[in-house]
């Protein structure tokens, strides 16, 4: 057995050489890979990487041309609204306040005097005349001291003429006359008293009005100011509010007002100062008014709330414009005026710009426009909700939006 000891090669990739007795490209070896075959693999693909990339590239920037040229060439149609111009127009000018209906006369029917009910001559809710008898208690007492006492005066007369026929004839003293015209004077007086008694368990309608709910019923024992009925006289009502003290200046007695309540909206009833308060609250600030308001109609009731305005001179050459066209924000109060513009193509297309503007008092569906505006502007009173500043608009043929005289209840 021999060793070969013959030296051995490594190759470039340090690898050792074959042996001499295994051929090169024999079974079962791969032939080595050239750097340069390499190379060229990675360079053609970042070739096509390149390509993918300039052409993805060039894709969505033809996208997004294409779709900006579509926005472009198909503009939204003009949004339709309905216009109206601001006019100078008199206005009228009010005091407003919060008050209260009051009866001018209104009292809780109650008893001067003790006693058990006999008859309760009226209904609930009737309308009665002043005198009219309302309770009868029991005065069967009373009545017996009368008849006592009218007996007691007869006899106090007879007795009294007797003694004036016997002074005249010089027969008794002066003393005896006088003494029995004072006993009579004494009966008198008592039967004035029993018949104020007897008055006081008869209770009568005090003035004309509308009875309440009844309080009692027959074989009741009442006591001294025990409720009855209420009695209400509705042909007559106060109006009481107040009104901030820079409002002083402008009141004066007679002066007109308009009260309107709830349950009948959109109606106004007519009334007259009567009454001004002439201290002013320290604690408000405020002076307090007293109205009288004709309702004999009996449409209104006492404790109803009611809106009021005091009526004051009008106010002329007013700017105003319809409710409907101010846009109410947080940022302030705007409106959205219609102009003529020139398109780039030389046509006349109608606009909106949004105005700030100032508002005033409201009075008949209308705003006064103290700043912002001027005399023929044209502002959407409907349509506002899509406008935006610098929107094309169309005017359009629906009638213009006009705020309900009533509004929905539940």
């Amino acid at each position: 057995m021999t060793l070969d000891n013959s030296p051995k090669t490594e190759t470039s990739f340090g690898h050792p050489a074959a042996s001499v007795g295994h051929a090169a490209g024999g079974p079962g070896e791969r032939p080595p890979v050239r750097r340069g075959a390499l190379a060229v693999r990675l360079i053609i693909t970042l070739i096509i990487l390149g390509l993918l990339g300039a052409g993805l590239y060039g894709f969505n920037a033809f996208r997004a041309k294409a779709i900006a040229d579509f926005f472009a060439n198909n503009k939204p149609p003009p949004t339709p609204v309905a216009l109206a111009e601001a006019t100078m127009q008199t206005v009228p000018k009010y005091l407003t306040a919060i008050g209260t209906l009051v009866a001018s006369r209104q009292v809780t029917v109650a008893p001067e005097v003790a006693g058990r009910v006999l008859q309760i001559p009226f209904e609930s809710g009737a309308t009665v005349k002043a005198g009219d008898p309302l309770v009868q208690l029991n005065d069967a007492t009373e009545q017996a001291d009368q008849l006592a006492q009218r007996a007691q005066a007869r006899l106090a007369e007879l007795n009294l003429d007797r003694y004036r026929d016997l002074r005249r004839s010089q027969a008794t003293p002066q003393s005896n006359v006088d003494q029995y015209q004072a006993q009579l004077d004494e009966i008198n007086a008592n039967m004035k008293r029993t018949q104020a008694l007897i008055a006081q368990k008869l209770i009568r309608a005090p003035f004309d009005g509308q009875l309440g709910i009844r309080q009692i019923n027959v074989g009741d024992y009442v006591t001294a100011g025990a409720t009855i009925v209420t009695l209400t006289d509705l042909a007559q009502l106060y109006v009481n509010f107040t009104l901030p003290e820079q409002a002083f200046p402008r009141l004066s007695i007679g002066q007109k007002l308009l009260v309107n309540a709830d349950p009948f909206p959109g109606r106004d009833f007519d009334a007259t100062i009567t009454t001004i308060e002439p201290q002013v609250s320290a604690d408000t600030r405020a002076v307090k008014v007293q109205a009288t308001l004709d309702n004999r109609d009996r449409a209104l009731r006492p404790g109803m709330f009611a809106n009021v305005r005091v009526v004051l001179p009008p106010q002329p050459n007013t700017l105003t414009v319809p409710e409907t066209a101010i846009d109410y924000t947080v940022y302030g109060d705007s409106v959205f005026v219609a102009v003529n513009q020139k398109t780039p193509d030389g046509k006349d297309q109608l606009v909106v710009q949004r105005s700030p503007v100032k508002v005033g008092d409201r009075t008949q569906n209308r705003v006064e426009i103290r700043e912002g505006l001027k005399p023929g502007d044209r502002v959407v009173v409907s349509g506002q909700l899509k406008l935006a500043n610098g929107a094309a608009v169309s005017v359009s043929d629906s009638p213009t939006l006009v705020p309900p005289a009533t509004l929905p209840q539940n």
